[in-house]
């Protein structure tokens, strides 16, 4: 018969202590024997939110609105101004009272609203000298420019503008005829201006495959719509869908039109979907908010608390020549938002270097709070925030420098003909508009290929989640916006 060698293992133990590597317990690289791969670790199952809400979005709802459209292209008109003004006009032959302005051709015509008879008021911008006149006669000038011959009221000439060949500010404040005369010798015609703007279309996919959908973690999972799990692929869907939901504001705020010579339009052929440089309609962009601050609004350059309310009273200077609308939000990073605390609170003490109680009826027993959520100045109301987009170290925060602190957004709304809905509607001046008809909703589309996860789409052994949207933003009567950069 056979005989069997019991294995017993080192039954005496060492009699010497000794600190060596196998002492100690290895739970990454521990083997099957392993102790900590025996008994349960003490494991935290809820993940740790170190960065709070992640989330960007928002801005856009508490400002604006969402309207569906039906083509590739939005476009809306907008007054223009009531009185007829000439800014950098230029003076020849003072003593025979000659103005030459230099007007815009629209298709070759001089676009002239000053007509013999009219009253003007010229003015020096560098000076404020005034003079006062009426116009004799109004003819074609060489180029594109207009003759006026006008003659002052109080003066021989228009020598005390003391301005020769230089920019002067003309406007026209009514007219001066005599007894049995004719009116005037030409009517003014209103215009507008129109600008427009195109849709984006913004997409996004999450992919899992079948086997890892069935893959249980030891991480409960907690969503924001309130799944619950401990399947990891809940999260990765969960956090896909909010990331594609911060896309579609980001694009609005972020966007940018591509221009005719840029590599984008040139090498379009280059970007998967798109067409060659040649037909490239559709390498476009859209306008988003800054950039229709920038191009069509008003840019405040520097602006400091620490200067106190001067900076802030130019705003409301240059407010007064635009629309002047009463209600103004204000969105800011963190240190512009400070610096905005910083002022009121100058304003509240009294005095440089005081405590502000003012702003709190005057009581030292009430708890100085310099986070203002709303303030009034001069006719203008102004409700502040700290904008989380700005200070986020994902997108524009964390930077040594930030370009741009913030915005100021008119709280109005205007009033325009809706062709959809057949009758004039009030539309905020900030607002969004997706694509969306009977045949297709594209304002947020939603939906599962594959076959797994309840879908049964193809052979693919995986669920693919989809996002997309097509939509554009319309920033109507942007001369009332102000970006503040640094």
């Amino acid at each position: 018969m056979g005989q069997i060698n019991p294995v017993f293992g080192a039954v005496i133990p060492s009699q010497s202590q000794l600190a060596l590597q196998n002492n100690y317990l290895n739970f990454a690289q521990g083997g099957a024997n392993d102790f900590a791969q025996q008994y349960l670790p003490e494991i935290y199952e809820q993940e740790v939110e170190r960065y709070g809400n992640r989330t960007l979005n928002g801005f856009l709802r508490m400002v604006g609105a969402e309207m569906p459209m039906t083509s590739d292209q939005v476009v809306w008109s907008e007054q223009n101004r009531l009185h007829i003004s000439y800014n950098n006009v230029n003076l020849t032959g003072p003593g025979a009272g000659t103005f030459v302005l230099n007007l815009p051709t629209n298709g070759g015509t001089i676009q002239n609203a000053v007509a013999p008879n009219d009253t003007i008021v010229v003015m020096n911008p560098l000076t404020g000298v005034t003079v006062k006149g009426i116009v004799g006669a109004v003819a074609a000038g060489a180029g594109t420019t207009t003759d006026i011959t006008a003659y002052p009221f109080q003066v021989a000439n228009w020598d005390a503008l003391g301005i020769a060949n230089a920019g002067l500010k003309v406007f026209v404040y009514g007219s001066l005829f005599a007894k049995g005369t004719a009116s005037g010798v030409f009517s003014v015609q209103p215009q507008f201006t129109q600008f427009s703007n195109q849709p984006i279309i913004i997409k996004d996919r999450f992919q899992i495959n079948g086997s890892d959908m069935a893959q249980i973690g030891w991480v409960e999972v907690a969503t924001e719509d309130g799944t619950s799990g401990y399947l990891w692929y809940l999260k990765s869907e969960s956090e896909t869908r909010l990331r594609f939901d911060d896309y579609l504001e980001m694009a609005m705020v972020e966007g940018e039109l591509a221009a005719a010579g840029s590599a984008f339009v040139a090498q379009s052929a280059n970007v998967p979907g798109f067409t060659a440089a040649g037909g490239a309609a559709v390498a476009h962009g859209t306008e988003g908010l800054f950039a229709a601050i920038t191009n069509r609004g008003n840019v405040m350059t520097g602006y400091s608390g620490a200067t106190g309310i001067s900076d802030f009273d130019q705003v409301l200077k240059n407010l007064d020549t635009q629309g002047a609308i009463e209600e103004n939000m204000l969105f800011l990073n963190r240190s512009m938002d400070l610096d905005f605390d910083d002022m009121l609170g100058q304003i509240s003490s009294g005095f440089a270097g005081g405590v502000a109680y003012g702003i709190f009826e005057n009581s030292e027993d009430m708890a100085l709070n310099l986070g203002f959520s709303g303030f009034r100045r001069g006719s203008y109301d102004f409700y502040k925030t700290s904008w989380k987009y700005l200070n986020d170290a994902s997108t524009r925060g964390a930077v040594a420098v930030s370009n741009i602190e913030g915005v100021l957004i008119p709280a109005g709304t205007s009033t325009v003909y809706d062709q959809i809905l057949g009758t004039n509607i009030r539309r905020p001046f900030l607002h969004v508009r997706y694509r969306a008809s009977q045949g297709d909703d594209r304002r947020y589309k939603n939906w599962v290929t594959g076959t797994a996860g309840g879908a049964y789409t193809s052979e693919l052994d995986s669920m693919i989640v989809n996002w997309l949207s097509e939509r554009c933003l319309v920033t109507q009567a942007a001369n009332n916006f102000v970006l503040f950069q640094s």
